[in-house]
């Protein structure tokens, strides 16, 4: 009997796993280039994984900070002083989202995360 209980359990444990792995991929892939922040938001379409969307967002702030910074970026001197330690911070920003995606934190990125979620809370 007890065998069968501990098969029972771990058919549970893997289950679970196995239905918290694309979850946690969409949220990976959402970090990997435009390509994969459009295709992460292609698939998370349907399926509203909480975490996917919450590194989606992420990622796409990051994507609209870029931006931001390139364009500030054609102004000479300041501009781009402006530009390349933006970019450097979105760098540090980038890795340390890609990080907490892939150890499966729901984590904000520093300074600007809670403004992302905030901005973009309507993408589920």
């Amino acid at each position: 009997m007890e065998s069968s209980t501990n098969t029972t359990e771990t058919n549970k444990n893997e289950t679970l796993t196995a239905s918290a792995a694309p979850d946690k991929t969409l949220g990976i892939v959402a970090y990997l280039t435009i390509i994969g922040l459009v295709a992460a938001l292609i698939l998370n379409k349907d399926k509203k994984e909480p975490f996917a969307s919450f590194h989606i967002r992420q990622s796409l702030g990051l994507l609209v900070t870029g931006i931001a910074l390139w364009i500030v970026g054609v102004i000479p001197i300041v501009g781009w002083l402006i530009s390349i330690l933006g970019t450097i911070f979105i760098l540090v920003l980038w890795i340390m989202g890609f990080i907490n995606a892939l150890n499966g934190k729901e984590q904000g990125v520093p300074v600007l995360g809670n403004k992302y979620s905030e901005w973009f809370k309507n993408i589920e």
